[in-house]
């Protein structure tokens, strides 16, 4: 867009209409009336982009680089019990890794970034036994499993 618009500039300095340059630009005569608007007040330099749009990230390039190693290297490296990162848990790492803080409800945006996305564990009984398991589901499971009727539709 600024390219167009800087395009459009040298194109007003030298002497092109409005119209020409819309066609030229391919865009609607409503825009090239705004630059041209602002191209007398201030020149070419009117027609500059704004920059960026929106708050500045709080965190860098080099924080986030600090940040995604230190969690590759597991919330128990970081003194939590278990292995498992949980929002609240990354937004401390962060503080001590950076010492800029979040709030555990924003973190996801960071995560996000850093192309870090959602794993749930699968959740499994301690006491779980997988032998059982599995002589259940083939001994067992057969013989309880409802089949369909030799008459029944479908």
């Amino acid at each position: 867009m600024e390219q167009r618009r800087a395009k459009a500039a040298r194109l007003f300095k030298a002497g092109k209409t409005q119209a020409a340059v819309a066609r030229a630009l391919r865009v609607t005569r409503q825009s090239v009336s705004r630059w041209y608007s602002r191209f007398r007040r201030g020149g070419a330099k009117r027609l500059k982009g704004a920059g960026r749009a929106g708050r500045k990230p709080r965190l860098d390039a080099r924080q986030l680089t600090r940040v995604d190693a230190a969690l590759r290297r597991g919330a128990r490296a970081h003194g939590f019990q278990t292995s498992l990162w949980t929002l609240p848990r990354v937004a401390v790492v962060i503080d001590r890794v950076t010492g800029v803080q979040y709030h555990p409800g924003h973190v996801w945006r960071v995560l996000q970034g850093l192309g870090w996305s959602l794993q749930r564990p699968a959740k499994q009984a301690k006491e779980r036994n997988d032998e059982a398991v599995r002589q259940w589901v083939s001994k067992r499971w057969p013989a309880v499993k409802k089949t369909p009727a030799v008459d029944a539709p479908g």
